[in-house]
């Protein structure tokens, strides 16, 4: 995704996303709504996903990235509009004859049955010979790791475990898509990040294309190859990871991707390599390093993320890119701090420090009166 002039800023290069499969339109979604009775939980969303993406929705609860997932799978049908994988429209498909599979959040074991017989089910349930059950499943099992669990009913396994056993029962048909639901929703932290990376791995052995539906942003930004932030049952902004959180086209993508400090304010100055804004919210101005599309006077807002803003008790010398305030909190994450900054204004301030920074700068302490300041390149203008 390429931003445009008007929010794109020339900040730091980002990470480019992974390689994509040649085939851009391998699911398909156009003009998409979904209405259950007055209310409208999918707003007619277009999406294209390639072949072997691993693709996220991301928003908070209500959004409609659910939804739209379990119209994927079947199990919820479109008001309007069509939904196509590898070119077949899944409008007369009923769940069981479509090319998908769906990993549940609550993983949806049967207790009563071991753990080859729970990824053996869907098979025995299509009439698959007993044999060719038996290789896939063992198959399955193995690409998992869960091979010498085999006999083992779920009450015997650990969270991360049982994830693993039902990721083996969604491969083991063979989906052309699979959908993940919150997959990561029931384990603790810990094991989650570990389990993150895990399941991308196992993903990108086998030939299948891969939906998840996500509120958790770290997450997302640590499985997907590209994501969708939605709200109110539309897609708000659509890219890679690095794009959408160093490029964000609005107020909610910059704020609800991650966190950010926005700075609200009027185009005083506009130039094709950059622009000034005056806010209330500080005493000078603000400088972007690049131009916007857009009249002077024109409303934006101004978007600086946590780790590209400096705490200094020092004065800058530069007459914009800077305000004074007074530490009001700090909370300390190990390999970095927060600092909360108040402005004379009333406006906090978030600055993300290194503690390697903090011990070639000196550590400001509660009530120290400092300034923070952020160079040109690391402010990005939001319209919307």
């Amino acid at each position: 995704m390429k931003a445009s002039p008007s929010t794109r800023a020339a900040g730091p290069a980002h990470a480019a996303a992974p390689a994509r499969s040649g085939n851009e339109r391998f699911v398909r979604i156009e003009n998409v709504v979904k209405k259950f009775g007055d209310s409208v939980a999918v707003n007619d969303v277009s999406l294209d996903i390639a072949k072997n993406e691993l693709f996220a929705l991301l928003g908070s609860s209500g959004c409609g990235k659910s939804t739209l997932l379990r119209m994927l799978a079947g199990f919820e049908t479109a008001t309007s509009g069509r939904i196509y994988v590898d070119g077949e429209d899944l409008a007369t498909l009923p769940p069981y004859r479509r090319p998908v599979n769906m990993m549940f959040q609550s993983y949806a074991l049967f207790p009563h049955m071991s753990v080859e017989a729970n990824v053996a089910f869907g098979l025995k349930q299509e009439g698959v010979p007993k044999h060719e059950i038996k290789e896939r499943v063992a198959e399955a099992l193995e690409l998992v790791q869960m091979g010498r669990y085999a006999k083992r009913k779920p009450h015997q396994l650990s969270g991360g475990q049982q994830q693993r056993v039902a990721l083996a029962r969604s491969l083991v048909k063979r989906p052309k898509l699979l959908l993940l639901d919150e997959p990561m929703s029931a384990l603790d932290k810990k094991i989650r990040q570990k389990t993150q990376l895990e399941l991308v791995n196992i993903i990108e052995k086998v030939d299948v294309t891969c939906v998840m539906v996500t509120h958790d942003q770290e997450e997302a930004m640590t499985m997907a190859s590209r994501l969708a932030v939605m709200s109110e049952g539309r897609i708000v902004q659509v890219g890679s990871p690095g794009e959408v959180y160093e490029y964000p086209n609005s107020r909610f993508s910059a704020e609800f991707i991650g966190s950010t400090n926005l700075f609200e304010g009027v185009v005083v100055q506009d130039e094709p390599d950059h622009i000034f804004v005056e806010s209330e919210a500080l005493e000078n101005r603000l400088y972007v390093s690049h131009g916007v599309t857009g009249p002077l006077g024109m409303p934006v807002g101004i978007s600086v993320r946590p780790e590209h803003v400096s705490v200094s008790h020092a004065r800058p010398a530069v007459p914009y890119n800077w305000a004074r305030g007074v530490v009001t909190d700090v909370a300390y994450m190990g390999s970095y701090s927060l600092y909360h900054v108040r402005l004379p204004g009333g406006k906090t301030v978030v600055s993300n420090l290194s503690s390697t920074y903090l011990m070639q700068a000196g550590t400001p302490a509660w009530n120290d009166e400092v300034y923070v300041s952020w160079s040109p390149a690391s402010g990005v203008v939001v319209t919307q």
